[in-house]
């Protein structure tokens, strides 16, 4: 459902709530969060619980190093102990290693959201349209978002076809002498797409500052304008319920 937003709307709002998570040290906004990205995702996104679960586990690892480095070696700064006494911990050191911790998983899940919902080419449209970004940059990045996934399926018709030759199944996870033999021909397959991009920009007239056209274009819409209330009144309802309460 949050897929048919516009792009930099929903870039803003959840640039400006990282921020937010960022500078507001108060351990209730950060799980405030933490609900609503999960909730976003599980409700309208219909992505499995197990899946955000999941999902929150890098940005747990991340946020593991700020819990212990305040409770084993007591290394937070002033500022961290003096805003964390009002926490509802007795210990200064518990609350400033918990509100860290949680604000590591509170911004990376507003990143997930954002990401599992934005679709990389229409969000590269938008920043050339919208946010002046040079046209060689965006068919650049373009460019690169379709050469990830082809190198992927080179890389696996490269072992299939060294499987075939050598008469044995192809193994499921490559080895490390299998992945380092990889390293070359995707390398050459790589610079021979780059070439082959190059020459087709040139052919269509990529110049910087040339006037141009665009197809596809993301329209904003009353939904943006909604989502973007909705948005704004939640961060605000979580300010003030981290400061009153």
């Amino acid at each position: 459902m949050l897929g048919v937003l516009h792009p930099l709307p929903k870039l803003i709002v959840c640039l400006v709530w990282i921020v937010t998570a960022i500078t507001l040290f108060d351990l209730r906004f950060q799980l405030f969060t933490i609900g609503l990205a999960a909730t976003l995702l599980i409700v309208l996104e219909r992505r499995s619980v197990i899946f955000v679960i999941g999902l929150m586990v890098p940005f747990t690892l991340f946020g593991a190093g700020f819990l212990t480095t305040s409770l084993l070696f007591r290394q937070d700064t002033d500022f961290a102990l003096k805003l964390s006494a009002e926490q509802i911990f007795a210990r200064p050191e518990v609350s400033a290693g918990l509100v860290l911790f949680f604000r590591a998983i509170a911004c990376g899940m507003v990143s997930a959201l954002f990401a599992l919902t934005t679709d990389p080419g229409q969000l590269v449209r938008a920043l050339m349209i919208h946010a002046r970004l040079p046209a060689t940059v965006g068919f650049a990045l373009l460019q690169a978002l379709n050469l990830v996934p082809d190198l992927a399926r080179e890389a696996q018709q490269i072992r299939l076809a060294r499987a075939m030759m050598q008469g044995r199944r192809p193994r499921r996870i490559p080895g490390p002498v299998e992945g380092a033999s990889l390293i070359v021909p995707l390398l050459a397959f790589a610079i021979r797409r780059a070439g082959r991009a190059a020459l087709a920009m040139e052919a269509r007239g990529l110049k910087a500052g040339a006037p141009r056209s665009h197809l596809n274009q993301p329209q904003a819409g009353w939904a943006d304008l909604l989502f973007a209330s909705c948005a704004a009144g939640l961060l605000a309802g979580g300010i003030c319920f981290a400061r009153i309460f």
